[in-house]
């Protein structure tokens, strides 16, 4: 038997898959771009670079309206871990993504409303979106106008640290989208969680009472 708790409204899943959307996008064309064979890239060329500057474009876009939403509406707080429980907090959850999962034991935390993610994924999901992000977004923009970057920087060519800090935070951001992917699987079934962000129901195992057990 599962419980069910409407957390995810429709904005927020259009928003989640918009960003899912270009995120791949974004990949896809910055790997072919920079890491395969000019002769037999992974997308031609031309249409890679059309691709990863609009879709570098529209993220940075929606990335301005989170940030603007966030403030405005206090959402904010569901990115911030009560600092008084943060060490039990995440040895708990640790323990549970080690072990507890794999023994059918619940989650320590269950979503609601008004705290949708544990202390492991506010602390993983605020180091995205408040550090990762931002500075994704101003390499990015380094990249498209490169006469806003310095002549030098750090003894070097301007623009070689900042490709370097754009490439190992795309490849770390790769890392988060794909263990994003793992985690989405870690609900009350292996797919639940992915029909969350569709439906915008999350399914929770409905507690035993004394009465239901055998």
């Amino acid at each position: 038997m599962t419980e069910r708790s409407y957390i995810m409204p429709v904005w927020l899943r259009l928003w989640h898959w918009v960003n899912a959307l270009l995120m791949v996008l974004l990949i896809l064309s910055g790997a072919s771009l920079h890491f395969t064979d000019p002769v037999v890239p992974l997308i031609r060329f031309d249409v890679a670079r059309t691709v990863h500057n609009v879709s570098g474009i529209a993220i940075s876009v929606l990335y301005i309206a989170f940030l603007i939403w966030n403030s405005a509406s206090g959402n904010l707080r569901q990115y911030l871990p009560n600092l008084k429980d943060l060490v039990s907090g995440l040895n708990e959850q640790n323990a549970y993504v080690a072990l507890g999962i794999f023994k059918g034991a619940p989650p320590p935390v269950s979503p609601t409303p008004e705290v949708k993610f544990n202390v492991l994924q506010q602390i993983t999901y605020l180091l995205v979106m408040y550090v990762a992000m931002p500075l994704l977004i101003i390499t990015g923009i380094a990249f498209f106008f490169p006469e806003l970057a310095p002549a030098q920087l750090f003894g070097m060519d301007g623009l070689l640290p900042i490709a370097v800090a754009h490439y190992v935070i795309g490849f770390l951001l790769t890392m988060f989208l794909l263990g994003h992917i793992y985690m989405g699987t870690m609900g009350t079934t292996a797919t639940s969680g992915f029909r969350m962000m569709i439906t915008g129901w999350h399914e929770d195992h409905a507690k035993e009472t004394e009465f239901e057990r055998p």
